[in-house]
């Protein structure tokens, strides 16, 4: 016996095959798994508590989902909703489900977890010791937890596990770890626990662990002694190199995992081509932890910003690009400080070449041979107002500042107008922490609710 596990995608919104989904669902599987969230795009989506993904998107797929696990009658499970895993998007992916339900006519319950958190719970961790660091260690108190917009906890297997046993359809969860969702149901029917985590984080991704990575559709059986993974696609296959290789993937140590209660351990993990699609893997070990602990990730506002962008195309400044910066952000600090009385740090400017560096910046070692840079500048100010004042400063100066005093005024090139953009707030993640709890549902709570045509009578 063992416990198969659907994952039709690394992440809602991201697509997968129709057709390998349509494989995955006639192998059977007990389960259907779904990531939704990632802080891979920067703090903007939890600091707004917003999904970076397209609402239309996120509903043609659930769609999919939800009539594959109608087929199926087995539980469809989706984790950290709207990327940043917040109850508002928890209520976001709640809203998708509940029209979704009346468009197909099903009846179906739906059980919603939610992991974020109340300042004055965080700050009363920090003053009982029961909230630490992790690498690399930044400054937490009771202001900065104030200040943050959205708190969340990664739930691990165990939240998602109580949902499980109330009979939920469909689970919608706040923001979890990507493997819990995947292994909670094994380790629930008593598969082995270490290949279940394992198992989980080489699916979490979907076909990111085989040959065709954009295919999107993993099918995962994971048993007493091990796991077994293999691609949906057609023209895609799980080896032993592109499995094992998926323990690198966002994790700083390819052998050993944290997860919320233990560690996962893969050091003496074998991989073997089990078939042409699919890869075995046994000898994962789980070594549980004395304290329950939950990652916490918070994001905090810390001003505004706006964009401005040039495009150098003229020889000459192309090929001393940063020495016109470099003299360019000299006169404009001189300018920002005469005409609007500000220095820094009252306001920063950060210019990128696009072209040369902007990616690496000083870590570039590939000499640029671009014909055109495009000139990017970053502004950030206490307000939109001031972040504004200073884009339009900039503006003339961006458009004819000469490199030398003793050559005519070049023109340059904006490539729309106006040249400057609002960003809006910006935002930083402000929590790098672990929080012990006494039990595992302490920071988390469960609701559930019939939806769709039953519970409109």
């Amino acid at each position: 016996m063992s416990t198969r596990v659907l994952v039709p995608s690394g992440v809602l919104g991201l697509g997968f095959d129709r057709e390998a989904l349509a494989r995955g669902v006639n192998m059977k599987p007990d389960i259907i798994c779904i990531d939704g969230g990632s802080t891979d795009s920067g703090p903007f989506s939890l600091g707004t508590g917003s999904s970076k993904y397209s609402r239309a998107g996120c509903k043609a797929e659930w769609k999919d989902l939800m009539i594959a696990r109608e087929s199926l009658q087995v539980p469809l499970v989706i984790s950290s909703c709207g990327t940043c895993g917040t109850d508002g998007m928890v209520d976001w992916m709640y809203e998708i489900t509940q029209e979704l339900a009346l468009e197909l006519g099903q009846s179906i319950n739906v059980t919603r977890l939610y992991s974020e958190q109340q300042a004055d719970e965080v700050v009363q961790k920090i003053t009982t010791n029961q909230c630490h660091p992790l690498e690399p260690v930044t400054e937490l108190d009771e202001s900065i937890v104030r200040n943050c917009s959205h708190i969340v906890a990664l739930a691990g297997a165990e939240q998602i596990q109580q949902a499980l046993t109330m009979g939920a359809d469909i689970i919608l969860t706040g923001r979890a770890t990507d493997t819990a969702v995947i292994c909670a149901l094994p380790i629930m029917r008593g598969e082995h626990v270490g290949a279940a985590w394992h198992g989980a984080k080489i699916a979490e991704c979907g076909a990111l662990c085989s040959t065709n990575p954009i295919s999107g559709v993993i099918l995962l059986d994971v048993d007493d002694s091990g796991f077994t993974v293999q691609a949906m696609a057609k023209d895609a296959r799980c080896t032993p190199h592109s499995v094992s290789a998926h323990m690198l993937y966002e994790n700083s140590d390819p052998h050993l995992l944290h997860e919320p209660g233990g560690t996962l351990d893969v050091r003496q993990a074998r991989y073997t081509q089990s078939e042409e699609h699919s890869v075995r893997v046994e000898g994962s070990q789980w070594l549980p932890s004395d304290t329950y602990t939950v990652k916490l990730e918070a994001a905090r506002p810390t001003g505004f910003q706006c964009t401005i962008m040039a495009v150098l195309r003229d020889a000459h400044y192309v090929a001393n690009a940063q020495a016109w910066v470099d003299r360019l952000s000299a006169f404009l600090e001189k300018e920002i400080s005469n005409s609007m009385g500000l220095t820094p740090p009252d306001y920063t400017i950060e210019f990128r070449l696009i072209g040369v560096d902007s990616v690496l910046g000083a870590l570039e070692n590939k000499p640029s041979q671009a014909t055109e840079i495009g000139v990017l500048g970053i502004i950030t100010a206490a307000s939109d107002v001031q972040c504004e004042e200073l884009a339009k400063l900039i503006n003339p100066f961006l458009l004819h500042y000469p490199l030398t005093d003793d050559e005519a005024l070049p023109t340059f090139a904006f490539p729309y107008s106006p040249a400057h953009s609002q960003r809006g707030a910006l935002y930083e993640f402000s929590m790098n922490h672990i929080m012990e709890l006494d039990d595992p549902m302490d920071a988390f709570r469960i609701v559930s609710d019939q939806v769709g045509i039953d519970a409109t009578r």
